[in-house]
This record gives structure tokens, C-alpha cells and sequence, in this order.
């Protein structure tokens, strides 16, 4: 890499590294090593966004004392790290399950960052703790702290708890939360009322029937309380349930209120017509889901990859590769939108299962060539598959470049690959192996011996 850049002449500077890191955003190996050569110029290109970037990709894959150690380097280089660096760590550490590490990240970035905490940095706390199923921690500060006078509970810190608690299902305490709020004079808006209506729609269970029409009277003693409190219902309001209909698998009444709803002078978003495909899809009616997808387009809606995706699983499940490739191929020539990650691992699933490693390798190439990936979902779906088809050499190379860029295969990984060598009696390919995942772990210790990094444990 660094003889490539002196070769070209090609000047390290802080875009391009920049872009670079974020291109390597799955690749903590290649990442480090960069930043460090970085810094060994006489002219180091390093900015608090560079940090940033290193901190989250560090941060991933759970080396946190070397995300700190970052921290105080930035601090000790006149980089003062920003409240978006204590953020980027507080997210990761919260995604881990250290939430007691995380408050604790929280309350240090005082001591970096000059400015008193206020109700957005609060804001930011709470919410990524009750995204990742923290509500009780979440409300144990929000009821701690409002009462030290660290900030002043409004409409947004409340529907963030309300959020929270309809996220691991509890909706009487988001009620609960609801009237407390309204009894303290806070006035919720339309955002908090949409909140409570997916937490009661999302979850619910539909069938038999008698749960579905349950459900859809809480939804509507919600929209006409909505309607007292003069917060008319948007087009938000109605996806939530309509999404109802397409759980229950009930594509006629789903396609009756979407009639309804349009009646109503109300523009469907890319999400209500998801939502519609979904259903359609799922049921079995791919043709009306087809002639939806048209119409979203002439109705200046664009279709994103969630919408795809449901087309790409109903042709999984009838194995179906014509239709697969040609929608595929159509969504990459047209520029229609961007797949994501779940888009290439639901074909790449879907082609190996198939035999179609032709296919399998123009897919990997494309997600590869967008900076998409691959990810360790990536790798792992398809050594698992490769292993099950027997075919060794195929799975015995991509985990070799899985484990070369950096990527820690999971345990279940690794000992599927050993239990089907040495029952196929591919003795001596397993001992190649062995030796080179120990030369990476050489090379591995080697390019991080400057940070204190612990051994990542799944």
C-alpha cells in the first residue's frame, strides 16, 4: 500500500484518506494500518474526522481501550475530539451491551469538549439506548438527571421513552408515559402519537382474527384521540396500519384501504407501497405486486431497496432465477437504487443454494465495486453454504480472504470448515489453513502492537 502510493506519486491527503477509511469501514486491519502510515508522514493528513472514522471502525469490532487511546491522542495532537467522537463510542459501546461503559463515555466528554451537556446531547443518549432495548436504563437516568436539573424533560425526551418502551413491547408503561407527559403539561405532537401507534401495531399478534380486529380498534381509539387533541393523522399514521393488513396477510382488505387512503388526497410514501409489495409478495400475488411497482413509478415514487427485497425473497422461495437476475440486473443498469447489504446476501444465499456460482461471483464483484462490502454476513452465509455443497476449495478460499482482511470468523464458522475437511479427508488442505491463519495472527499482533487491543470474543 505504501509503496503503491510513493510509486504513483499519489499525495495522502485528508479526503482521500478520508474516503479511503470509509471504504474500509469492515476492514479494521487494513484500516489501522493506514492510519498509522498516516501518521509516519512528515505532513500527517489526520483531522478529528479521520479520528472519528478510525474510532467507529474500532469501535465495531469491540476494541474499545484502543478507541479511548485514540481519544487522548486526538486530545494530545491539539484535535479536541467533538461531541460527534463521544457519540460514535457511546453508540458502539450501547450496541455492545456496556450501557453502565457507555453513560460512563457520556459523562467524560465534558472533560474533552467545552460546553455543558444540554437536551440534545440527552436526546442522543436516551434514544440510542431505548433503539437497542435499554429503556430501563434509559428512564433510570431520564428520571435521575431531570431531577438534578442536567436538563428539562419536553415532547421529543418523552416520545424518545415512549419509543423505548414499545420497543420491547411494554405498551402500557408507554401509555403510562403518555399520560404523565400530558400531566405535566408537556403536549405530545403527531411524532409521539405515531410512535404509540407502531408499538401497538408492530408487535401485536393478528391471528386468529379476533386478535387482528383487537388490534385495529387500539389503533383507532388512537386516531380519534389523536383527532381530539387536533393532531390530524398523516400518511405515517395510516403506513402503521396498513402494515397491520400485510402482517394478517389479508392483500384484499390491504389493497381496499390503500384505495381509501388515496381518496382521501393523502400521497403514498416509499414505505406504504413497501409495505403493500410486501403483503402482495408474500401472498403469492407477484403479478399485482409487479403492476404496484409500476405504478409507484409513474407516481414519482421511488422504490428502494427494502422494496426490491421483497420481490428478490418471493423468487428465492420459488427458486425462480430468471426473474431474480433480470430484476437484479434492471435495478443495477437503470440506476433505480442502491442495493444494500441484505439485498446482496438474500441473492447471494439464493444462488448458492441454486449452483449458480457464476452468477454468485458477478454479485460479489458488483457488491465489491459499489464499497458495499462484503461484510462477515457475507462470508459467513456463504462458506456455510460452500461446505454444505461440499465444494472445499471454493469455501477454503473465501475464508482465507475473509480472515485476510481482517474479519474474525465466528466460532460455528471455523469448526464447520474443520469438521468437513477432515471427514472429506482433506487432512493436508486443513494443515495449510491452520498455517496461514496463524500468519495472519502474526501479521495481525504485529500492525496493532501500538494499542491495547483484546482478543474479540463472539
Amino acid at each position: 500500500m505504501e509503496s503503491s502510493l510513493q510509486l504513483h506519486g499519489v499525495a495522502l491527503s485528508p479526503p482521500l484518506l478520508h474516503q479511503t477509511l470509509l471504504r474500509l469501514h469492515h476492514n479494521s486491519k487494513i484500516a489501522i494500518a493506514l492510519f498509522n502510515y498516516a501518521k509516519s508522514l512528515p505532513d500527517p493528513p489526520l483531522t478529528s474526522t479521520s479520528y472519528d472514522l478510525l474510532i467507529d471502525i474500532l469501535s465495531k469490532v469491540r476494541q474499545f481501550d484502543a478507541a479511548w487511546q485514540l481519544i487522548v491522542e486526538m486530545d494530545q495532537n491539539n484535535l479536541s475530539p467533538t461531541t460527534t467522537t463521544f457519540f460514535i463510542l457511546v453508540r458502539r459501546l450501547i450496541a455492545a451491551g456496556l450501557t453502565r461503559q457507555a453513560v460512563r463515555a457520556f459523562d467524560d466528554m465534558g472533560s474533552f469538549v467545552e460546553r455543558r451537556q444540554g437536551n440534545k446531547d440527552y436526546y442522543y443518549l436516551l434514544d440510542t439506548l431505548c433503539k437497542y432495548g435499554h429503556v430501563k436504563v434509559a428512564v433510570e437516568i431520564f428520571n435521575k438527571r431531570k431531577s438534578c436539573g442536567d436538563f428539562h424533560p419536553d415532547a421529543k425526551m418523552y416520545t424518545i421513552l415512549i419509543y423505548g418502551w414499545c420497543k420491547i413491547g411494554r405498551i402500557d408503561m408507554a401509555e403510562r408515559f403518555l399520560n404523565d407527559m400530558i400531566g405535566r403539561g408537556v403536549e405530545p405532537h403527531l411524532v409521539t402519537y405515531n410512535v404509540l401507534l407502531n408499538g401497538i401495531c408492530r408487535r401485536a399478534s393478528l391471528h386468529p382474527d379476533v386478535r387482528f380486529e383487537r388490534t385495529l380498534r387500539a389503533a383507532d381509539k388512537v386516531f380519534d384521540e389523536m383527532r381530539d387533541r387536533g393532531i390530524e393523522p398523516d400518511v405515517t399514521s395510516y403506513s402503521i396500519v396498513l402494515h397491520v393488513y400485510s402482517r394478517a396477510h389479508k392483500p384484499q382488505l390491504l389493497l381496499d384501504k390503500m384505495k381509501m387512503i388515496k381518496e382521501r388526497g393523502i400521497s403514498l410514501s416509499v414505505a406504504t407501497y413497501t409495505s403493500v409489495v410486501k403483503c402482495l409478495c408474500s401472498c403469492g400475488r407477484i403479478n399485482d405486486a409487479e403492476e404496484l411497482l409500476e405504478e409507484m413509478v409513474r407516481n414519482g415514487v421511488s422504490p428502494c431497496a427494502a422494496t426490491y427485497n421483497c420481490f428478490f425473497k418471493e423468487y428465492r422461495g420459488r427458486k425462480d432465477v430468471d426473474n431474480a437476475l433480470k430484476l437484479y440486473r434492471k435495478m443495477r443498469e437503470d440506476n433505480l437504487c442502491v442495493p444494500t447489504m441484505h439485498t446482496y446476501n438474500i441473492l447471494i444465499a439464493m444462488f448458492v443454494k441454486l449452483d449458480k456460482m457464476g452468477i454468485v461471483r458477478e454479485i460479489w464483484e458488483d457488491m465489491k465495486r459499489n464499497g458495499m462490502g462484503p461484510d462477515l454476513d457475507s462470508y459467513t452465509l456463504l462458506i456455510h453454504d460452500l461446505c454444505e455443497k461440499q465444494k472445499w476449495k471454493q469455501a477454503c478460499m473465501f475464508f482465507v480472504e475473509m480472515i485476510e482482511k481482517g474479519f474474525l470468523p465466528q466460532k460455528i464458522t471455523f469448526e464447520t470448515l474443520y469438521r468437513g475437511l477432515i471427514q472429506s479427508d482433506k487432512l493436508r488442505t486443513w494443515r495449510r489453513l491452520k498455517k496461514k491463519l496463524d500468519e495472519e495472527s502474526v501479521k495481525f499482533g504485529t500492525e496493532f502492537q501500538n494499542y491495547h487491543l483484546k482478543p474479540y470474543r463472539r
